[in-house]
């Protein structure tokens, strides 16, 4: 059967046993992630927030997300269904350094606000490189990063309260992001560059293939 056909793929100079069922979900996988939408969250504490967030950024193809926080990011692997395994998650040190790093290689800055020049977030144009940062869940985004934003964006409400819990904003704007970009065509093209591409079938392939072979014995992979 198809299933059980095994290719041998040559990655950055290693030799992986893979499915070629299995190659072909990765592949595909990599082929729709958008490599200039990116996402960073700024003090996100609740794990159930924090794991809801990447569960989406995974579910519209995005590959980074950058986050600040005083501890490990609280992943729930229950919350995510394993999504932020196949998502770049870097933490940022320096985020003022980092910001103006972004916009130097053309990012725009958006943040979400309670903010008197606040533009709708259905309004913004998310086919161009992006950052999109979510703030702490009381707090919002800090004074600096505030200062760094390109565009200050907010999502209309209607009733009594005045903000939406910050993984259900995520969600709507990513999906704007979305909406927007498989509009342009931008996830029938692929926007990975060969090498990292490369570094994440190694990645993914190599660790999967361990696991399987491994059958539980393995506890902790890289």
């Amino acid at each position: 059967m198809q299933d059980d056909v095994m290719f041998h793929l040559s990655v950055m100079g290693n030799e992986l046993l893979i499915q070629d069922k299995r190659l072909m979900r990765l592949e595909g996988c990599l082929r729709e992630k958008q490599y200039t939408l990116r996402l960073y969250l700024e003090n996100i504490k609740n794990y159930h927030n924090v794991s809801a967030i990447l569960r989406t950024a995974d579910a519209t193809g995005v590959l980074h997300v950058y986050y600040t926080l005083d501890g490990r990011l609280p992943v729930n692997d229950s919350i995510t269904c394993g999504a932020h395994k196949w998502i770049l998650l870097e933490e940022v040190l320096d985020k003022k350094t980092f910001l103006e790093s972004m916009k130097e290689n053309g990012y725009r800055i958006v943040v979400t606000a309670l903010h008197p020049h606040a533009v709708d977030f259905k309004e913004i144009d998310y086919t161009g490189p992006i950052l999109i940062v979510m703030g702490n869940e009381l707090d919002g985004v800090s004074d600096l990063v505030f200062e760094e934003a390109d565009i200050i964006c907010k999502i209309p409400m209607h009733g009594m309260v005045q903000s939406l819990n910050v993984s259900v904003a995520a969600a709507l704007i990513l999906y704007e992001a979305e909406r927007q970009r498989v509009a342009k065509g931008m996830y029938e093209i692929a926007q990975i560059p060969g090498e990292l591409k490369g570094e994440l079938l190694r990645k993914w392939g190599l660790t999967d293939v361990l696991r399987k072979k491994a059958r539980g014995r393995l506890k902790h992979l890289v």
